[in-house]
């Protein structure tokens, strides 16, 4: 029996009285530490301590419905997934669903540090970052906007007033006095900025 395990498995041994041994440390272990050594990438089987067999499959079964009474409203497995997953016990067929869903879980699990990476991009802290920066300088930019509609805002104390800009070479008028005092704005509130 323990003979055939890969050397990289641990050995655990499901008693009589439904305590599972951890051989690998000598001690008890729980539904909850075997789904955190899962996590955590930890190969192990599990055998029934008197019989000898295999019953991996029905103890991690057993853990899938823990985590999943334990989760809640952020339950893992559908309703509509666990259902046609029933479904196919008596389907024809029922022989090529394990491989499709072996096949599918590797690539997810393959692609997972991608996907990560793209909501962390998208969603993370960085992107949160980016979001407030974005939307300081859109109010930013709405503030100076309405500041220039307001001909006699006077410079803050201590500050030089901003030099006029140099005459248009094709002459004045109105359109050439509002970009003057937009220009002098703009000044304004880049020195404001600086403080």
């Amino acid at each position: 029996m323990a003979d055939t395990v890969k050397a990289t498995q641990t050995v655990i041994k499901k008693y009589a009285n439904r305590r599972l041994y951890h051989t690998g440390t000598s001690t008890y272990v729980t539904l909850e530490d075997l789904a955190t050594m899962v996590q955590n990438g930890e190969d192990f089987i599990v055998y029934d301590a008197r019989t000898g067999d295999d019953i991996t499959r029905s103890v991690l079964t057993q853990i899938i419905f823990e985590q999943e009474n334990k989760a809640g409203a952020e339950n893992l497995l559908p309703v509509a997934f666990l259902r046609q997953l029933i479904r196919f016990y008596g389907d024809s067929m029922r022989t090529m669903v394990p491989s499709f869903l072996e096949f599918s879980m590797a690539n997810f699990a393959k692609d997972q540090d991608g996907l990560r990476e793209k909501f962390a991009h998208s969603f993370g802290p960085a992107a949160f970052q980016n979001a407030i920066e974005q939307q300081v300088r859109t109010n930013m930019g709405f503030f100076g906007d309405a500041m220039k509609m307001f001909t006699g805002f006077a410079p803050p104390a201590g500050t030089q007033p901003a030099p006029p800009p140099a005459p248009a070479p094709y002459g004045g008028g109105e359109l050439d006095d509002l970009k003057r005092q937009m220009l002098e704005m703009q000044q304004r509130l880049e020195q404001l900025a600086k403080k």
